[in-house]
């Protein structure tokens, strides 16, 4: 089972779209939609979970739409995973080997830590992303 379901790959790339929205004005779901490439039906599905957990909220009308509702820098992904995906499974259960446990406990420790980033961390893979798409022009 993978670590992260299309949920929870979709619920953050929604929520990032949200944090690069610098307008202070609502998007609409369309717009998230069509900027993400996630189905409507299934993003407000997801939107809904997150507005309930606080992290966005919604707000009606024909100018309305969704905005974060913290600052991203207090947002974590794995609160966004674990909200919409019901847990953070790194493994599943012990295995007999004592020395694959412990590097199994190591690797959760280490996988751990990475989703400790808030949703403002993930502008450095942003930035990092436009040092290679200039490096392979």
């Amino acid at each position: 089972m993978p670590l992260i379901s299309t949920k929870g790959i979709y619920g953050l790339t929604a929520m990032f779209e949200l944090c690069k929205n610098n307008t202070n004005m609502p998007m609409q779901i369309k717009e998230i939609s069509k900027n993400t490439s996630i189905p409507k039906n299934y993003l407000e599905q997801l939107l809904n979970k997150l507005r309930k957990a606080g992290y966005i909220t919604s707000i009606r009308g024909s100018k309305g739409g969704y905005l974060l509702n913290k600052d991203p820098k207090s947002i974590l992904i794995k609160d966004i995973i674990i909200t919409l995906e019901g847990d953070l499974k790194i493994i599943d259960d012990k295995c007999l080997s004592p020395v694959l446990n412990i590097f199994f406990l190591e690797m959760k420790e280490k996988t751990q830590k990475i989703f400790e980033l808030s949703l403002d961390d993930l502008y450095q893979y942003q930035d990092k992303f436009n040092k290679y798409i200039n490096y392979t022009i």
